[in-house]
């Protein structure tokens, strides 16, 4: 009998079950869950193992990569630099980047790399398959190209490179990588156990991610696209992050690494009463509907606030409409729903298709918290 262990209000108490139900029916190797009401902890459950032998059990403190779910984080950190008045999401990025606007580039702005419209959904050229692992040769490489597209003209998901082009941004008025301002500033005040570049004493709690059924079809579609150009220049791995150097290095487009709780942490504190990182009208300014039309990329409907993204498939059914949110690669999702005061997070190291025929997990994990609701 799968069991699944932690802790939880006693209204929440089916969510345990929905988590194990996940594993008993082949869904999960391991994986957690956790909601986060109003600032409160009030579940946090895990279930399964952390290798693909079965032979390491997760724990708590299991961390694993959670794919795009780190956009949301990295888009918490832009709101923050422009609550400061570092940033303004109508700035080019030429403005505190100036060797950005080098092959015209420099009218981008930051509302159009936040919202995947600007032109620099991947990179282009000969690059070397791990550029993404070395910070300085990546923002080069960015600096010496030319869009892929008129910037603004479509919307093209930017699966790796928004996290150079946000990440770069932000430093360049911080002072700090990206990597470091999370720890610093989101994951530390809150108590979040969450790292973009693990240090190598956490290798040991990283979890080794599978990929399930179904995990390339995202990549295959894009590559059918007009515009492939951000799953090409390196094509994706799905085993990378079982390699020190993948999480060694600092990339937040897709290298996140946390515990459901940490992911739910972040959306928590978003829409609690009185937030710890944002006020209320800076959340409202991110979160507010910013494009919503065809990703030319995915080939199908999508909707962006300030890097965050609105109406998904992954929580609309049972969230309120101004829910916001990340999901990431294989499986794992983070969200906030203002009108409940509610974080959210589900990770896995089991990857699988988006396909809601394959990969069931999302609702029975949703409806078990709304149903408690």
């Amino acid at each position: 009998m799968t069991t699944a262990r932690g802790t939880t209000d006693s209204k929440f108490s089916k969510l345990q079950d929905a988590l194990a139900s996940c594993h008993a029916d082949g869904l999960m190797q391991g994986g957690s869950v956790a909601v986060v009401l109003d600032g409160k902890p009030v579940a946090e459950v895990w279930c399964g193992h952390a290798d693909a032998a079965g032979t390491k059990p997760w724990a708590q403190d299991t961390l694993v990569n959670v794919w795009s779910c780190t956009k949301g984080v990295l888009a918490t950190a832009i709101a923050m630099a422009v609550e400061r008045g570092l940033l303004r999401y109508d700035m080019r990025l030429a403005e505190v980047w100036p060797e950005f606007a080098a092959h015209g580039k420099q009218e981008i702005t930051l509302e159009q790399v936040m919202t995947h419209r600007s032109g620099i959904n991947g990179i282009t050229g000969q690059v070397p398959d791990d550029i993404y692992l070395n910070w300085p040769r990546t923002v080069q490489a960015i600096e010496a190209m030319k869009p892929n597209y008129v910037p603004g003209s479509v919307c093209v998901y930017h699966a790796l490179s928004i996290g150079t082009l946000a990440g770069e941004t932000l430093r360049r008025v911080t002072g700090k990588m990206p990597g470091t301002f999370i720890r610093e500033e989101i994951a530390g005040p809150l108590g979040a156990d969450f790292h973009v570049g693990v240090s190598a004493a956490d290798d040991v709690r990283c979890a080794e991610m599978i990929a399930g059924p179904g995990s390339y079809d995202w990549v295959d579609l894009v590559l059918s696209s007009p515009y492939p150009q951000g799953v090409q220049n390196p094509k994706p791995d799905a085993l990378a992050p079982n390699h020190r150097d993948w999480r060694a290095a600092e990339i937040p487009g897709g290298n996140g690494h946390g515990t459901a709780l940490g992911l739910a942490k972040v959306y928590g504190d978003l829409v609690k009463a009185s937030p710890t990182l944002l006020r209320k009208a800076s959340v409202t300014e991110a979160t507010r509907q910013r494009f919503m039309g065809r990703d030319e990329g995915f080939q199908d409907d999508t909707c962006w606030a300030a890097g965050f993204r609105l109406e998904d498939v992954e929580w609309k059914s049972r969230a309120s409409a101004a829910a916001f949110g990340h999901g990431g690669w294989g499986g794992a999702f983070g969200f906030a729903d203002p009108e409940a005061r509610l974080g959210f997070a589900f990770v896995t190291n089991h990857m699988m298709s988006f396909g809601e025929d394959l990969d069931a997990r999302r609702q029975r994990l949703i409806n078990a918290v709304y149903d408690a609701l």
